[in-house]
């Protein structure tokens, strides 16, 4: 394995209009897992990169396929597969952001959990990328509604994830349609033995890249607490929520019921949190995330494979209600905080019957852990801190050509709320989200629905 920490992207063979553009986004040097495997993915090898969320896996990829891509052929040249429409969605903004400078280029996201028939329509219009799930593109293809048989380059983005899923059958009818004489990328944040089988499959002499994140170890503050019983685990878990006060946070539980459950038991303690997991429909996931972006939920209560692709900045806190099934998701978990040279917070919760699990950590991490007490009681007399942000639904998108700034001005028209109240704005198709410092949220929702913007009223609501 091979690789230097700080190389410039100046020092690879780059179309030039991809290197200015990567000057104005501040990219100046490429991250340990770029330098290693960009040489390898330029020069048109089949390449498997192994690295944690943070590592800059997307813009190594998302860089090979741009240079490769010819805009004057509109064809589907490239496939990106994807575990979760949301990471389908952040890799597709990636890829865009990339691709600044280079004209007509089209990336479509075809995903489940939204209609089949604008996707069919999009497809009919055609595109260079499409960024999707398994499960959705092998539908299109069954349907005849999706070809490839013109991409020349296939990726496995958080191919350990797919296969967690379930997705292994999908994968194997979407590899079946596709040229053999391809590129394939696989990216996996773990290497368990069915990568390895699918990778002996689907690549050819792939070259084998390993990197660690971004952030580092020193950047995670890590706490282990032990607890005599379930009962306990809650009120260690109430304990350092109030002890810590983070201004976000993530809590991970093992299966999808027990995320509901606990999120459920949280709010009945005055909490702001939501739960996150895959028995959410489409649209309940989408307004948790977003609202918990926004800082209009302070604690997301998440399952692995709900969390894996969450486009979050800045997490303060990440608690292991209960421990990962093994050290790498683990690590995986912890790395949601102290990214991007933010400092975090990670506080692990374990029984005596779960030692044997600490080992293993101790033993993949090659150091020994700390067992710290739990904070004084006397903090469950505090209450917990509420939300900053609430968040705001208006019925008017892009397509009734609403844009960011209608919204702004119409909030600080005549001095209502000051610019510094009003937090992030979304814009969708039909509809549009804002955050508003919490104090101002009525004031905020009267503005909107008394006011004007494009010349007409339109409907809003306090998101709950």
């Amino acid at each position: 394995m091979t690789g230097n920490n700080s190389q410039a992207f100046s020092t690879l063979s780059l179309k030039p209009a991809l290197l200015e553009n990567l000057a104005t986004l501040g990219y100046d040097e490429m991250t340990p897992i770029q330098a290693q495997s960009l040489p390898a993915i330029l020069s048109g090898q089949d390449v498997i990169a192994q690295g944690q969320t943070g590592s800059g896996k997307t813009a190594a990829f998302g860089l090979g396929i741009l240079n490769k891509l010819d805009v004057k052929r509109f064809r589907i040249q490239t496939l990106v597969l994807c575990p979760t429409r949301e990471l389908a969605d952040q890799v597709a903004k990636e890829i865009r952001r990339l691709a600044r400078s280079i004209h007509n280029i089209k990336v479509l996201t075809i995903c489940g959990g939204m209609p089949l028939g604008p996707q069919i329509g999009s497809l009919e219009h055609g595109a260079h990328i499409v960024v999707g799930t398994p499960g959705r593109i092998d539908e299109h293809l069954r349907k005849g509604t999706l070809k490839l048989e013109n991409v020349s380059t296939l990726v496995l983005d958080e191919a350990d994830r797919m296969l967690d899923m379930g997705f292994q059958d999908a994968l194997d009818a979407i590899t079946d349609q596709i040229p053999a004489e391809r590129q394939t990328l696989l990216l996996s944040a773990t290497f368990p033995s069915q990568i390895q089988k699918i990778a002996e499959r689907v690549m050819r002499d792939p070259v084998v890249v390993e990197a660690e994140s971004t952030h580092s170890g020193s950047s995670i503050a890590q706490h282990f607490y032990r607890v005599e019983s379930e009962k306990e685990r809650f009120k260690a878990l109430r304990l350092l929520l109030l002890d810590k006060a983070p201004a976000s946070g993530v809590v991970f539980c093992n299966t999808k019921r027990e995320t509901q459950d606990l999120a459920n038991e949280l709010q009945a303690f005055g909490f702001s949190a939501q739960a996150i997991h895959g028995d959410l429909d489409q649209k309940e996931r989408d307004r948790t995330l977003l609202q918990f972006a926004n800082q209009s939920v302070v604690l997301l209560v998440a399952t692995d494979v709900a969390a894996r692709g969450l486009d979050i900045e800045k997490v303060d806190l990440v608690v292991n209600y209960q421990l990962a099934r093994d050290s790498e998701v683990h690590v995986h978990r912890i790395g949601r905080t102290g990214r991007a040279g933010n400092k975090g917070t990670a506080a692990t919760l374990f029984a005596d019957n779960e030692k044997f699990k600490i080992e293993r950590i101790e033993e993949y991490l090659k150091q020994k852990v700390e067992i710290h007490p739990l904070p004084n009681e006397k903090v469950l007399f505090r209450d917990p801190e509420p939300a900053p942000m609430r968040t705001l639904q208006i019925d008017g998108g892009k397509k009734q050509k609403v844009r960011p700034g209608d919204i702004l001005g119409a909030l600080t028209r005549d001095g209502a709320l000051d610019g510094k109240e009003v937090g992030k704005i979304q814009l969708q198709d039909i509809r549009a989200f804002v955050a508003v410092s919490r104090p101002k949220a009525k004031l905020a929702l009267s503005v909107l629905t008394q006011g004007k913007m494009k010349g007409r009223q339109f409907k809003a609501r306090i998101l709950k």
